[in-house]
């Protein structure tokens, strides 16, 4: 009768802290980059353009190699943008839900733009 108890007891454990998941999750990195010419793209870790993604927590770095333009992610709950006048790198955490999300350059937005779909 112990030994069924005590199974019992262990396997609530174990769901429970299946349930839970791990301690540190890691989040996907995507890299965008503007610049330096009239270019803007959003790519995944393998280094191909996003196009879909599954909804969670993202890594985003953006390189941004020009003082004439910016990248600007946007889309539901998200809302981040670069300076136009400033360089450099930045990291962006990010949660994804379901729908269609848009970066563009703010200045050029007719020519420097893309999307993609998250769900």
């Amino acid at each position: 009768m112990r030994a069924v108890l005590g199974l019992a007891v262990a396997l609530v454990l174990a769901t429970a802290l299946a349930e839970r998941g791990p301690a540190t999750t890691r989040r996907t990195i995507l890299t965008g980059t503007v610049g330096p010419g009239f270019t803007i793209t959003l790519k995944s870790a393998t280094g191909g353009r996003v196009r879909r993604l599954k909804p969670g927590g993202y890594a985003i770095v953006v390189n941004d190699r020009s003082p004439i333009h910016n990248f600007h992610l946007f889309g539901p709950g998200v809302n981040k943008a670069t300076s136009v006048v400033k360089t450099g790198r930045i990291r962006w955490t990010v949660k994804f839900g379901r729908g269609i999300y848009r970066f563009r350059c703010d200045p050029h937005r007719t020519i420097m733009h893309g999307s993609f779909a998250v769900g």
